[in-house]
């Protein structure tokens, strides 16, 4: 007996009522990645301009970023906030030792990531 093939989310198929095309979506993703990191454009996509999903039309936002070179890791971009959050406290309380402590640790995973990002370049 045959096996009904069930929709996974590559067989998406764009949605009667989304009035946008995939130029008009990737000209929000770039206008939207001069100020936000690729999960913050998701959202919004998502909640001003009611796109559900950029893979409808075959690229994620990471692609599309990818292929204008306008790619930053989030993860080593949040990084880089909280380190600067971090900095900006301790210039005001010069006694708190565990903030120190966490400016280190942050520091450490920072450089730990572009020394991982580096290699995956290569």
């Amino acid at each position: 007996m045959a096996r009904k093939k069930t929709k996974t989310k590559q067989d998406k198929e764009k949605p009667v009522w989304l009035k946008f095309n995939e130029k008009d979506i990737e000209a929000i993703v770039l206008k939207l990645a001069k100020e936000l990191t690729p999960e913050k454009i998701g959202l919004v996509l998502r909640d001003t301009y009611g796109i559900p999903t950029t893979k409808i039309f075959g690229k994620k936002i990471g692609q599309i970023l990818r292929e204008k070179n306008l790619y930053k890791d989030p993860t080593l971009t949040n990084l880089e906030k909280k380190q600067e959050a971090l900095k900006k406290h301790l210039e005001k309380n010069k006694q708190d030792k565990t903030a120190k402590r966490a400016l280190t640790i942050i520091t450490a995973r920072i450089s730990k990531l572009k020394r991982y990002l580096q290699k995956k370049k290569r």
